[in-house]
């Protein structure tokens, strides 16, 4: 990963300081991991022998609604939490103190394959797969992957394997390093905090493989998918009542074709931008290089559709969630206090209320481009020797994300079901 050169320090005095520390640390404590580890543990035991109702069962809401969502935009304002949080490097720590042999070695021409095919599992799962919020179905596939990664890990090692082949490492990694506070050392006790330009490190670190950057792509495309898949024009177009929806048995298919057609075509716009804008500046030779730096620009545009997207379920299903984890197992417990309480959507039913979502959801869309176009902007200009190939270089690129925000804000505001 890269650090900062000379030009970074003028960046640093506009948006704050750079990047200087490097990545975090690969091994994470393992403290604050077991105790992820061991909250994991309760709700796929929730999951497996609690109510299969995905309302009262705390496993769908806790994962589809306060991790995968809720837990990504927290990180992009707060920085990475995922090195310490992840279930994975706790009980690896205590594995180690029993297992001292030595790892394989994970080829560099693998790149970030296992992570996009991990990925593209998990994105079918939750787009395509006819019950993602079953419990039992979940618990079981939480834990396939959750062992899954950890063989992974103790076979090549903690360090490598969360950097380029556990999928959920490099998204959280690059969310947080779109956080506006900068950490940095002063001393041997003290860290100190500065506010910078959202996403600086990014600007500074060195190009991502070719697969590096369709893993990028990937997790666009898909909450890109899982907004179109819901409106009527995609609906009709695979030949479903919108009115009538029979269910994702029937368009397991469409749906299927559609999450990898939505992929595909992302990523043949973004490789031909950054061709196109590289050859406008005379630089055809660097498409490589500018592509696998270009593609940070499009990591806040993944957490703006990320949180408009999902803000309405946030609001209903985070409800849920605090009901059900009171009584987890269905024992009619209480830990919380927060049994009795029942879920609202009262504010879908003003005009306020919807407006104000509408709003709010505008508001993480634009932001997300407009952050995205400045790193861009200063990606070219560490890319490019002058300002006028750097502006040129930025042309295509530039009317891919005016043309992507066009397409969010219209997924806002078409007919879903």
């Amino acid at each position: 990963m890269g650090s900062p050169d000379q030009s970074g320090a003028a960046d640093a005095v506009r948006c704050g300081h750079a990047d200087a520390a490097g990545d975090d640390p690969d091994v994470s404590p393992a403290i604050p991991s077991l105790i992820s580890f061991a909250l994991l543990a309760v709700l796929v035991l929730a999951g497996v022998f609690g109510t299969r109702d995905p309302v009262e069962n705390p496993l769908p809401a806790m994962f589809w609604t306060i991790w995968w969502v809720c837990f990504t935009v927290v990180q992009a304002i707060t920085g990475p939490l995922w090195p310490q949080l992840n279930p994975w490097s706790g009980p690896i720590a205590l594995i180690r103190r029993f297992d001292g042999g030595r790892r394989a070695e994970l080829p560099e021409r693998v790149g970030y394959l296992i992570a996009i095919v991990q990925f593209a599992a998990f994105a079918w799962f939750e787009l395509v797969d006819i019950a993602p919020s079953d419990p039992t179905r979940l618990a079981s596939a939480i834990f396939l992957y959750w062992f899954f990664n950890l063989a992974g890990a103790l076979i090549f090692g903690e360090a490598v394997w969360m950097r380029r082949a556990e999928p959920f490492s490099i998204f959280f990694n690059l969310i947080g390093r779109l956080s506006p506070f900068h950490r940095k050392a002063e001393g041997i006790a003290r860290t100190g905090i500065d506010l910078v330009w959202p996403g600086t490190s990014l600007v500074a670190r060195a190009a991502m493989p070719l697969t590096g950057v369709l893993f990028v792509l990937l997790t666009l495309s898909t909450v890109s998918f899982d907004g179109l898949s819901r409106t009527f024009l995609w609906l009709g177009a695979i030949d479903v009542n919108p009115l009538e929806f029979p269910g994702r048995s029937t368009v397991m298919v469409a749906s299927t074709l559609g999450l990898i057609g939505m992929f595909v075509v992302l990523a043949a716009i973004f490789f031909a931008a950054a061709i196109a804008g590289c050859a406008l500046a005379g630089r055809l030779e660097i498409w490589r290089e500018a592509a696998g730096r270009m593609i940070y620009s499009i990591v806040p545009i993944a957490v703006g559709f990320q949180g408009a997207h999902y803000l309405t379920s946030v609001l209903v299903d985070g409800q849920n969630a605090l009901i059900a984890l009171s009584d987890p197992f269905s024992l009619r417990w209480n830990l919380f206090g927060t049994t009795r309480w029942r879920m609202t959507t009262s504010f879908l039913n003003t005009l306020d209320g919807v407006t104000w979502i509408f709003d709010l959801e505008t508001i993480f869309i634009t932001l997300g481009h407009v952050i995205g176009i400045v790193i861009a902007h200063l990606i070219a200009m560490r890319l490019f020797s002058n300002p006028r190939q750097a502006i040129l270089s930025q042309v295509p690129l530039a009317a891919l994300m005016v043309f992507y925000t066009g397409f969010g804000l219209w997924l806002l505001s078409t007919p879903q079901i």
